[in-house]
Parts: structure tokens; sequence; C-alpha cells
């Protein structure tokens, strides 16, 4: 779909309608349609020979577009197909091509330090509730999501820290979690304490994955009904800017485990 979504921009960059793009590769306006709704897939072949009708200078981006395009990856997501909601199916594939991942969060901690007891308090308070059945697959697959192999950074507010969903043993534990998982190279965790001075914040939950290049970063953000993934490159930016603000804002790594670890003696 996102190739689908970025084939079409590139059509309307260049200036041309889709019947225009059509006679230009000899098929039909049907076709093109097709393709840019992620109906039908695309061969490199006609993939690079519509990039160079519309005249992409950005090699890097097309490249990238036809790995999408040829890409057949069975990952261990498509076991939960028919049980789980499509969104969180396209959650951890997001996740399994992204290059880099940020979090922001301020009442729950991120789904990706999560653990069993803690994911299941969250997926409990849910209204309507869930059957138990499906809370289960619920919280096995975000576990099988915590497959952290790209440089992860997620910034969390001291409340996301304080609320506990479960008892003082699993709000214990999930700290604990937080603290080993912090240590691991690639993992940043920093903490927004409540007595920061001067921070208004953004007060909006958000996850951005990198792309194999910027262009194809996505953010991914709360709706009414789920969640809503961005790509547009105008608010791709604005959460790049509200993740720097958030960031700059928090305590350094160090300083952040340290408050962790004040917190857990406090339980």
């Amino acid at each position: 779909m996102r190739m689908a979504v970025e084939l079409r921009r590139l059509r309307e960059a260049a200036g041309l309608s889709a019947r225009e793009a059509a006679a230009l590769l000899g098929v039909n306006s049907v076709q093109i349609s097709q393709i840019e709704s992620g109906v039908s897939g695309v061969s490199e072949k006609r993939l690079r020979r519509l990039a160079a009708n519309y005249s992409c200078p950005e090699t890097d981006l097309i490249d990238a577009l036809v790995a999408m395009a040829t890409d057949r990856t069975h990952g261990w997501w498509e076991a939960y197909r028919g049980l789980l909601p499509t969104s969180f199916l396209d959650i951890a594939e997001l996740e399994y091509h992204s290059t880099y991942r940020r979090d922001v969060e301020f009442l729950f901690v991120p789904g990706l330090l999560q653990t069993p007891d803690y994911a299941r308090a969250a997926f409990s308070s849910r209204i309507p509730e869930l059957p138990q059945d499906e809370l289960e697959l619920r919280v096995r697959h975000r576990m099988e999501r915590q497959r952290i192999t790209v440089p992860y950074e997620a910034v969390i507010h001291e409340a996301a820290l304080r609320i506990r969903l479960g008892d003082r043993a699993a709000s214990r534990a999930q700290l604990a979690r937080v603290l080993e998982l912090s240590e691991v190279d690639h993992i940043t965790v920093r903490v927004i304490p409540f007595d920061l001075d001067g921070f208004g914040g953004t007060w909006t939950t958000m996850m951005l994955a990198g792309g194999p290049v910027s262009r194809l970063d996505t953010a991914v953000r709360d709706a009414p009904h789920g969640i809503a993934f961005v790509d547009s490159e105008a608010q791709l930016g604005v959460f790049r800017t509200l993740f720097r603000k958030v960031e700059a804002a928090s305590l350094d790594p160090d300083r952040s485990r340290d408050f962790i670890h004040r917190l857990s003696k406090e339980l």
C-alpha cells in the first residue's frame, strides 16, 4: 500500500494523469489505478519504467520502492491474520521493515517494553471487554513484537511509570524490565519527570518508524477507532519536530535510569 501511494505521488508530481501514465506503459488507465490503490502489484521492470517517465531522480527511493514491490516476506505476524484486527498485523510488518523506531508515551509504558502482566492489564482495561482468548492473543502478539533489532528510543512521561495497571509486584517488575532493556546498546530510554520546568509538552502519543529512505518514514498516532498511519511529508515533518522537542525536554539516559530506580524503590 505504501509503495502504491508513493507511485501515485510521483505521477502527480510529474503532472501526469492516470491515462497518460498508462499510455507510457502501453496499458489502460484501470491498471494504473489498480496499482496506485494497492489492488494489484507491479513488476520491477514496470515500476522502473514508470519512475523514469515520471523523471524521478531519487535512485535510492526507486530502489526502495522496488524492494517493497518485490518483497515476498511471510512474517511471523501472518499467523494472526483473521484472529486479530488488521492494524495489529500492519504495525508488526511496519516494525519488521523499519530502520529505526521512536516512541513517545504519556500514560502507558511503550508496548515494546511491556511485560506480559502489564500488557494483559492494559488490554483488560479495554471497553468493551475482550474475550479471554482474544486478550491472550493480543498479549502474545505484543510479546512477539519485542524483537527490537534496530535503534530504538522511547521517551516516557513519569505518569506512565507511576500509573499501576496491575498490582505492586507487577508494577515493580515492569520498571525492572524497562531498566533492563535500557541497558541494551541500541535501546535508549528517556524520562520526562513531573517537575520539569517549562515543559508544556506535546501530550501526543506517537510512534515514528524509519524507512529505507527518509521519505518512506511512517508515523503512527491514535485515532478514535484504532490507529492511523501518517506518511505525508508535511505531517511527518511535524512529528519529527515534536519528537525532537520532547527528546530535548527529557532527562538524559543515565539520569532517566536513576529516576526509574528511585521510582522502583518507592513501590
